[in-house]
């Protein structure tokens, strides 16, 4: 691709910046940040890594939204953060303010793009944006479950001590304590890990996975998590540069699916050069469909609030 704006030079957004530029996705990445210098200083220093990396993406940044023109894909990480003891949903009033104006910008300089969101929450500025553009649902699109799997495999690998490159996870529903971990599709080697794990183990990685960012949170106290959810963007990002048609867990705007319209929240689907090619639909047990159900519900109570 041969231009990638990330907005918001934060912690997220300057670590994502560092992986794509490091795996060589664009030939410009442009970093927009609010804040005088944060965008240009993160450009200037993951430029000056580039010699020692042997990347030679061009990294610029500015408080000017103007300079994403002509991107193919724009993602938001820009937005205030969670502290200790809030929810996603806490900083939904805040964070969709914001997200109003970068919509404009974007619209304006970067109008044939796609976008990934991923502030916070996911879910709820996905679906909004969406509206705010009216674009096609390929188009926009966010980042949760890919980052909520990662976590998941990652906690498999630590109760099994077997290696992480064996392990696929699947979570899907909100991006919250109401997601929904799909233990079946979570295996080890293609083997469910109930071959593995006993039932107990199982409900502990679940619960951690469910609070796995607020865990993070909880220990750092003054920072949310931002590696974990870099390196899931960037699994996104290069899904859709290289056209792999990757199967990933991404917030999806619903036409019908899981028998649900007009809202977005994490489910399956083939990412690709055209951005959210499908949506897979699995078939839910009883016991999955309730935890469905029940994130649907989080979801639309806080889509209640957009109006």
């Amino acid at each position: 691709m041969d231009k990638i704006t990330i907005i918001g030079a934060g912690r997220v957004g300057e670590s994502t910046a560092q992986i794509l530029a490091q795996r060589g996705l664009c030939k410009v990445l442009a970093l927009v940040d609010v804040k005088e210098g944060a965008a240009a200083g993160a450009a200037l220093d993951i430029q000056e890594a580039a010699p020692l990396f042997g990347y030679d993406t061009r990294v610029i940044g500015d408080t000017d939204a103007s300079i994403m023109a002509d991107s193919g894909l724009v993602i938001i990480t820009a937005g205030i953060p969670r502290k200790p003891g809030m929810s996603r949903s806490d900083v939904l009033e805040t964070n969709r303010g914001i997200l109003d104006g970068i919509m404009d910008s974007v619209m304006e300089y970067a109008p044939d793009s796609k976008v990934i969101l991923v502030s916070n929450p996911v879910d709820i500025l996905t679906y909004y944006a969406w509206k705010k553009t009216g674009w096609h649902r390929s188009r926009v699109f966010g980042q949760a479950g890919v980052l909520d799997s990662s976590r998941m495999a990652a906690f498999v690998s630590l109760e099994t001590s077997y290696s992480v490159k064996n392990i696929s996870a699947m979570v899907l529903g909100g991006h919250g304590d109401a997601m929904v971990p799909m233990t079946r599709f979570t295996t080890i080697s293609g083997i469910p890990i109930e071959h593995f794990l006993d039932q107990e183990t199982i409900d502990r990685i679940v619960e951690r996975s469910r609070f796995g960012g607020a865990e993070i949170l909880a220990l750092k106290k003054n920072s949310s998590a931002y590696d974990a959810p870099a390196a899931a963007i960037a699994e996104m990002v290069e899904a859709i540069v290289l056209d792999r048609r990757h199967v990933l867990p991404a917030v999806a705007i619903l036409e019908g699916e899981y028998g649900e319209r007009n809202l977005a929240m994490g489910v399956p689907c083939v990412l690709a050069e055209e951005g959210m090619d499908r949506v897979i639909e699995l078939p839910l047990t009883d016991t999955e469909k309730a935890m469905f159900d029940e994130t649907i519900v989080n979801i639309k109570n806080d889509l209640k609030r957009l109006k």
